[in-house]
């Protein structure tokens, strides 16, 4: 047969040219050849349907192949396909804009497109950068992802997921974050790096570290945190990749702050999980630290796709479908549920936390090593696929973000999997 043969299966078709993320390919089982998407399910090549509980990497919040996000996409690249945001602009991308700043917290004046969040965060450090001057470091949390491009990677300072590329990231400074009933230990460290570091920029996932284990931080230290660096001039980066767009409860996590930082990263969530997209939201005295009769000064930084009007079309389309009533009261009955299985099963003795935020749950199983390579990750992997479900453990963590069309009976099959694990499992 020839390598393309349609008789072959995609599986054997894929194993043979493709290369995957986050995969160790030699040991790793065949993929599973998805062919369809419908609401909370996507569909296997052998006609199995999983329960898609984290929203395919976090992406997709209204279900997969919405109808309405889709029309918009199709009526898009009927008028525009593509144009270079390099002294041009179009309609999409300038409305996408001004919706954003005006559900943002106020004091945001312009937003910088890119294509994911590993750029829209690159884009936020060499703004930060370039306006504060050279030789001045960056702080941020231990355990902290912000990308896998490599300033992203260098921000997020010396983890599991960046070993191999250590001698070549740039120097941050790096403190504990403020989880709960560490707040003290945290500040205390804060206080010392502005004390002791010359910091141009602090950056950090608001209420929540990601692909760092899920952990959740006390907003009223952070809010503290980034008060005291705008007091002293230090730029504060805001990285809402996965928080942005209703996960955390609010339309974003800094709403919850109280405070606004001074740029802020969106992506993943940004289209509805359709088309890639990256915005890096700032305020207008940043903007105004590139204004000059001097080209050089600009901030020359950009993309082929930026902008791209297909994926602005599905933004908006996305936006759409979040502003309606309909949406918010199915982000509250997932956080409702979320926390009735948290007052259920929160404090059962193999675990060490079950936390809730908004669309978020966390569940940190009880091991002896707690690394993300844990064994426990492919063993839960396991047991959801064989209940068609698809997650993806953070080692000992098991977290659900889930699609906001997902049902309560949907997520009822999702906790009697994970009540399974704790008191049928040894």
């Amino acid at each position: 047969m020839e390598a393309n043969d349609p008789q072959r299966s995609w599986s054997v078709r894929d194993l043979s040219c493709t290369w995957h993320p986050f995969t160790q390919a030699q040991t790793a089982l065949p993929p599973i050849p998805i062919v369809k998407g419908q609401g909370a399910y996507l569909y296997s090549e052998s006609g199995i349907a999983y329960l898609d509980a984290i929203s395919s990497w976090w992406v997709n919040l209204h279900g997969h192949s919405h109808p309405y996000i889709a029309q918009k996409i199709g009526n898009q690249a009927k008028e525009l396909e593509h144009v270079l945001f390099a002294g041009f602009t179009h309609p999409q991308a300038i409305i996408l804009a001004e919706r954003l700043l005006s559900l943002l917290p106020e004091g945001y004046s312009r937003v910088f497109y890119s294509d994911n969040g590993s750029t829209s965060v690159e884009v936020a450090l060499k703004m930060a950068f370039q306006a504060t001057g050279t030789g001045k470091k960056l702080l941020s949390f231990h355990e902290a992802y912000h990308g896998d491009t490599f300033g992203a990677m260098a921000a997020a300072g010396k983890t599991h997921y960046n070993r191999p590329f250590w001698p070549y990231l740039f120097q941050v400074h790096s403190i504990p974050p403020p989880l709960f009933g560490k707040e003290a230990k945290s500040w205390k460290a804060f206080e010392q790096a502005l004390k002791s570091e010359d910091i141009a920029a602090f950056l950090f996932e608001p209420l929540i570290q990601g692909a760092g284990g899920m952990r959740l931080h006390c907003g009223k230290t952070l809010a503290k945190m980034i008060k005291a660096c705008q007091h002293h001039g230090i730029i504060t980066i805001a990285d809402e990749v996965m928080t942005g767009f209703g996960r955390t409860g609010s339309l974003f996590a800094c709403s919850q702050l109280g405070i606004a930082p001074d740029l802020l990263c969106l992506s993943k969530g940004i289209t509805g999980g359709f088309l890639p997209l990256g915005a890096t939201i700032t305020k207008e005295f940043l903007f105004n630290a590139f204004l000059s009769p001097d080209t050089t000064q600009a901030f020359l930084h950009g993309h082929s796709y930026t902008a791209n009007p297909l994926a602005c079309a599905a933004a908006n389309a996305s936006l759409d479908l979040l502003l309606q009533p309909e949406c918010e009261k199915a982000r509250a009955m997932i956080a409702s549920e979320h926390r009735a299985f948290q007052r259920a099963w929160g404090k059962h003795p193999k675990l060490v936390r079950c936390d809730c935020l908004g669309t978020i749950l966390v569940i940190e199983y009880k091991t002896d090593d707690g690394s993300y390579y844990h064994p426990l990750k492919q063993q839960l992997t396991d047991l959801f696929l064989d209940q068609q479900i698809l997650i993806r453990p953070l080692g000992n963590v098991l977290y659900l973000l889930p699609p906001f069309c997902i049902t309560k009976l949907e997520l009822q099959k999702i906790y009697s999997v994970i009540t399974t694990t704790l008191e049928d499992w040894p």
